[in-house]
């Protein structure tokens, strides 16, 4: 049997485990009273997602092309993504607030944050907004955009369960960027062209987001006490 055969053996053994944390972990994101209360709640919506048998045998591949070493023993440790939440959000400002409930799990040991969250940007400038919240940033040359947090049941757990934080806006181009680009780049250079412009309307559009409800907020103004006589 193969050693990346053994892998998949392993984690399929251990599938259920990591389908009852995902969806615990999912559950917080429906359920928090911060993030979810009407009308307008700050979480748009989620997806949950577990590794299939194909993208797993292609990450091993791409890990052992890059020289990285995964067996049945340390798989767990070498791949946080067999289990996967997304969390949408409208606002990039609203970021802080979800990360703030992710925080709160950790400081009551209810998760064990694996590591440092990771804020995919090209951004400069919400490459300082993730840096003064505490995660890492990092560039990629596709502009992907997203947060990245990994998170254990507790730290001596082979369970874990990434959460990638990103806007509506977001989504769309993550949506096509993997079809184009998932599990093999495109070799069509105009396409690849076109999806580095179209990260450049999307980053646009999050900032048009936040100027509208900006403007709301700079006009509103508070009703004046009334005179019920």
């Amino acid at each position: 049997m193969s050693s990346d055969q053994k892998v998949i053996d392993r984690f399929n053994s251990m599938r259920h485990e990591f389908e009852l944390f995902m969806d615990a972990v999912g559950g917080l994101f429906q359920k928090h009273p911060t993030i979810t209360k009407d009308p307008f709640p700050i979480v748009h919506s989620i997806r949950k997602r577990i590794k299939s048998e194909n993208h797993l045998r292609n990450k091993l591949q791409r890990k052992a092309d890059k020289g990285e070493l995964v067996d049945a023993e340390n798989c767990f440790d070498q791949i946080t993504d067999f289990a996967g939440i997304r969390v949408l959000h409208l606002k990039q400002e609203d970021f802080k607030t979800i990360k703030d409930v992710i925080d709160e799990r950790v400081t009551n040991r209810d998760w064990h944050l694996f590591e440092t969250p990771i804020a995919y940007t090209w951004d400069p400038e919400y490459e300082r907004y993730f840096l003064e919240l505490g995660c890492r940033c990092r560039r990629k040359d596709s502009f992907y955009t997203s947060v990245h947090f990994v998170v254990k049941p507790r730290p001596d757990s082979p369970l874990s369960c990434e959460i990638q934080v990103r806007t509506l806006f977001e989504e769309i181009w993550g949506e096509i960027d993997h079809q184009l680009n998932y599990p093999n780049s495109t070799t069509i250079r105009s396409c690849a062209e076109q999806l580095h412009v179209l990260a450049k309307v999307v980053g646009a559009g999050s900032r048009l987001v936040t100027s509208i409800f900006n403007s709301v907020d700079a006009n509103s103004v508070p009703a004046r006490p009334g005179n019920d006589s």
